[in-house]
């Protein structure tokens, strides 16, 4: 089938940059749509066709989704027509051009043939005019228009080539999603005009990136250089090889070196509980700091397990992501539910299917503490009707008047009992309890307080 659509690549710049066969494309041709005029190759494009660009559209198109939309129109119905059409446009037609992708899409549904003419790309007069291999580094390419505000996607450890940086307000934009991930003072090099004569590389510091207006075209790009691990201190990934670092037989902390997972129980119980704190506290820089020293436990134990090759930190993010997904069918699958206590019945019923014939209760860790292990082992019992009956009067019973000689075992089942009647009530035992705590340490630290500032005779504790 002869293409009725041609998409030649014009190349990143002057025309000294068009390969033979887009020339011998471009001068077959008897007329060509050029996404846009504003490129160096035009002035010297091969002659005979009539030439046409779509500049218009960007003038009166209100954003780049309909500036996309309107050519992307207008070249599919030329593509349907008896002598189809030939479309050029900058770079290579499969790097970063969003009407190909449109129209790729659409002539495959249709069953239109379409001929891709390769040109050079932007990222080959970027890497000649930085000097760079973009395999043996690894480079990261990126542009600036899809760029999340938060940096995410962003990999410091490794270079990255933004392109399509086409003016002041992209370089902005660019520039704080980078400084999510990077340091202010980090160096970045604008590159201006790769594949003409006027092109140059000019450094900056991040925080500075756009404080040059001039510098920033539809022929501009950034490049990011990678950076050392002690620096990425804001992706997960830095964390890893910090905590790597921290483990490594030859450089690494003598302390982190001796660790095990035995040795390291008691912080990961202590980071646990100063957590919960700064959840009470409700301070947001206090919670995140708390959550980062909690995740170093799990970081820490990772690698120790890594270092003795039973698994890695991957296999802990694999397993907890797989179960997510495996215990939310209404969200990653086909299953509706009506609420949230349909999804509770769900998770319950997908457990037991994972925990095949596993006790229920052996899901409970025995290192709860005690009144947070007495809830959930009575609601999973009675969840899954092995409920042991119990005389919870008889042992409320014990707390009351003629108890002074209770024993172990009877203050054992009342706190027991206590705690089911809790759960019952929809409280939290283990939170009611630590809020009791706070109230009383709140009431002495006063009456502490007080007393100091009495005089000495008056003092009573």
């Amino acid at each position: 089938m002869a293409p009725s659509l041609t998409i030649v690549g014009l190349g990143p710049g002057d025309a000294s940059l068009l390969t033979y066969e887009a020339s011998d494309a471009l001068a077959g041709a008897n007329e060509v749509w050029l996404r846009t005029a504003r490129h160096p190759a035009v002035a010297a494009l091969p002659p005979g066709p009539a030439y046409r660009s779509f500049d218009s559209v960007y003038e009166e198109a209100t954003s780049f989704d309909d500036v996309y939309r309107r050519i992307t129109d207008a070249v599919w119905e030329r593509a349907r027509g008896p002598a189809g059409v030939v479309y050029a446009v900058p770079g290579h037609p499969l790097f970063g051009e969003a009407t190909v992708q449109v129209l790729l899409a659409r002539a495959g549904e249709a069953s239109i043939g379409v001929r891709i003419v390769p040109g050079l790309s932007f990222l080959d007069a970027s890497c000649a005019l930085l000097g760079l291999d973009p395999l043996a580094e690894g480079l990261l390419l990126l542009d600036a228009l899809a760029l999340d505000p938060r940096g995410r996607g962003l990999i410091p450890q490794r270079p990255v080539l933004i392109g399509q940086v086409h003016g002041a307000r992209a370089a902005s934009l660019a520039k704080l999603a980078l400084l999510e991930a990077y340091p202010a003072e980090h160096t970045v090099q604008i590159v201006s005009r790769a594949g003409t004569v006027e092109a140059r590389r000019t450094d900056a510091p991040l925080s500075e990136l756009d404080h040059d207006p001039s510098l920033f075209d539809h022929l501009t790009s950034i490049y990011v250089p990678a950076v050392a691990p002690e620096q990425d201190v804001r992706s997960f990934e830095g964390l890893r090889r910090v905590v790597a670092r921290l483990r490594a037989p030859e450089g690494g902390c003598p302390w982190d070196l001796k660790q095990t997972h035995a040795s390291l129980k008691r912080y990961l119980i202590e980071e646990a509980y100063e957590a919960l704190e700064a959840l009470d506290e409700g301070d947001p820089h206090r919670m995140a700091e708390e959550f980062g020293d909690l995740m170093m436990q799990v970081l820490l134990h990772a690698q120790i397990a890594e270092d003795e090759g039973a698994f890695a930190i991957e296999d802990v993010i694999a397993g907890i992501a797989s179960k997510l997904i495996r215990r939310h069918p209404h969200v990653f699958g086909d299953a509706v539910v009506a609420d949230a206590e349909e999804v509770l019945q769900n998770w319950e019923a997908l457990k037991q299917d994972e925990r095949g014939d596993q006790p229920v209760l052996a899901a409970v860790p025995a290192s709860l503490p005690a009144l947070a292990q007495a809830q959930s082992v009575q609601g999973r019992a009675e969840k899954a009707g092995i409920a042991p009956p119990r005389d919870r009067a008889a042992a409320m019973r014990a707390l009351g008047p003629g108890s002074i000689e209770l024993d172990a075992a009877g203050l054992g089942e009342a706190l027991f009992s206590i705690a089911g009647l809790a759960r019952e009530r929809g409280i939290d035992a283990e939170e009611a309890l630590r809020s009791a705590i706070g109230r009383y340490r709140a009431e002495a630290t006063a009456r502490e307080r007080a007393a100091d500032a009495s005089p000495p005779g008056e003092r009573r504790y």
